[in-house]
């Protein structure tokens, strides 16, 4: 697992002796680390310059035994895509604001390994966990979220009791895609999406997928439905992309389900001199920085990673400070238009 906490190999200051050092109580010292009500500037300064002084780190496992450790951990699907980081970003914001520590770890989307290390933070006794795009069923979900306060996002789920979840309308995001494609004229429009190992609803691609072919049926596009999967391997799509793009029987306009693929197939578009969007119109999905780029200028379905990422963290502090029910938040993405549509 990878976390944000690094021991030193040398011998571990205590608390006492920063207490001693600081010319302080251990309970003062504690409300500092705790981020207490009412501690004053000058004992924070003064405990947290002894508290660099003797390279104090507290240790987390020993203050789960007595209560809260100020910690919740991250499992991360996997951190290809750079919208992941846009999460991280708002997590990191609140939980620095609350004086709690974040521990991170990426599971890559395999079942066994992410619920290896959801077992570890529950032995770490860490406070809560927030789950990114997991690919583990509900039923191992419902069991851990019995152990530990849980949070997830990228995981439509809204009758779930033990656990909360955080997620944008990834339908309202593909109709909002499909529609604004027919706006401009376009009929012929294929969906490019990800092949799946397990086809679920709770899933954000097949809520993409079921957008798509609902806003085609409500367009009156029936006939145009194609759904074209892309592999999991990298080198697989980058093939499946250069043989879309040389074929000649290529749709009138793409939505694609993530930037991810949206944009290597809008570069290899311009290095085949094929004009976007005059002879093939293209949307993605998740507003990329690279996205607005000029060099791309994609237009791209925005899913609010940093307030999903800035909720996710809300829901766990509260889930952490005691409350029982569940709470789904679900945000309404937006379309952000540029030129490749």
């Amino acid at each position: 697992m990878v976390d944000m906490i690094r021991q030193s190999s040398k011998q571990r200051s205590t608390i006492s002796a920063v207490a001693e050092d600081a010319g302080v109580s251990r309970a003062a010292v504690s409300k500092v680390l705790n981020n207490a009500y009412g501690v004053s500037d000058a004992l924070r300064q003064k405990v947290e310059a002894s508290i660099a002084k003797l390279d104090y780190r507290p240790s987390f496992a020993a203050r789960g035994m007595r209560g809260k450790t100020f910690t919740f951990g991250v499992l991360l699907g996997g951190i290809e895509n750079p919208f992941v980081s846009e999460i991280v970003r708002g997590i990191a914001s609140v939980a620095e604001q609350s004086g709690y520590k974040v521990v991170m770890a990426v599971g890559r989307y395999k079942n066994p390994l992410e619920s290896g290390l959801v077992e570890s933070m529950i032995d770490l006794r860490l406070d809560g966990v927030i789950l990114v795009a997991p690919r583990l069923p509900d039923e191992t979900l419902e069991r851990f979220a019995l152990q530990i306060p849980m949070v997830v996002i990228g995981h439509h789920q809204p009758k779930a009791e033990a656990f909360d979840t955080i997620n944008c309308d990834d339908f309202a995001g593909a109709h909002l895609a499909v529609s604004a494609l027919a706006d401009r004229g376009y009929k012929d429009i294929t969906m490019f999406s990800m092949a799946q190992p397990d086809i679920n609803n709770a899933n954000i691609i097949t809520k993409r997928e079921e957008g798509y072919a609902t806003a085609m049926k409500d367009l009156s596009l029936d006939a145009h439905v194609q759904i074209a999967y892309l592999p999991t391997e990298q080198l697989d799509r980058a093939q499946v992309i250069k043989e879309f793009v040389d074929s000649t029987k290529r749709p009138r306009a793409v939505f694609c389900w993530s930037d991810l693929d949206a944009v290597p197939l809008l570069d290899a578009l311009r290095s085949a001199r094929i004009a976007v969007p005059d002879d093939l119109a293209l949307i993605g999905y998740d507003n990329s920085p690279i996205s607005s780029l000029s060099l791309f200028d994609l237009t791209s379905v925005d899913q609010l990673g940093e307030e999903q990422g800035k909720a996710s963290a809300r829901a766990i502090l509260s889930r952490i400070d005691g409350r029982q029910n569940a709470e789904h938040v679900l945000l309404q993405p937006k379309l952000v238009p540029r030129s490749s549509h």
